[in-house]
C-alpha cells in the first residue's frame, strides 16, 4: 500500500524564483553570518530569505546568461525589492561587478534538512 502512494504523487516542477540581486563583499569578510560560517567574499555563498542553510541554488544572469551554483550560508537581502544577495565571488562569475544589481533567475538545485526542492521559495517570491 506504501508503494502505491509514493507512486501516486504526482511530481512537481523544481522552485524557481526570479528577481533583483545584488552582491555583498570584502567589508564583511571574516563576519559571522546567520548560519555561524565565516563570511569568505571569495567562496560561492548567498544570503536569502527562507532557504535552508546549505541549500545549493543555480543563480543566473538573464543579461549575459552566465551562471553560478551558491551555498546559502546567510540571512537577506536586507532591501525588500531585492531577493537575494551574492558573495563577491559569485558577483564576479556571474560577470555583475559593473552593475551591482542583476535580474537574476534562481533554481534550487539541492536542500538539506529533508525540504523538498519543489516547496522551498513558495513563500518567497518577490513583492510586485
Amino acid at each position: 500500500m506504501r508503494r502505491l502512494a509514493a507512486r501516486a504523487r504526482p511530481r512537481r516542477r523544481p522552485q524557481r524564483q526570479r528577481g533583483r540581486v545584488s552582491f555583498y563583499g570584502k567589508r564583511f569578510a571574516q563576519r559571522a553570518t546567520a548560519s555561524g560560517e565565516l563570511f569568505e567574499p571569495e567562496a560561492l555563498t548567498m544570503a536569502h530569505r527562507s532557504l535552508p542553510f546549505g541549500a545549493t541554488v543555480k543563480v543566473t544572469n538573464l543579461r549575459n546568461r552566465r551562471w553560478v551554483i551558491v551555498r546559502v550560508t546567510d540571512r537577506g537581502p536586507h532591501l525588500r525589492s531585492r531577493i537575494a544577495d551574492v558573495s563577491l565571488g559569485a558577483a564576479r562569475v556571474l560577470g555583475m561587478l559593473r552593475h551591482g544589481v542583476i535580474d537574476a533567475h534562481l533554481e534550487v538545485v539541492a536542500l538539506g534538512g529533508g525540504v523538498a526542492a519543489t516547496d522551498a521559495l513558495q513563500t518567497a517570491e518577490a513583492p510586485r
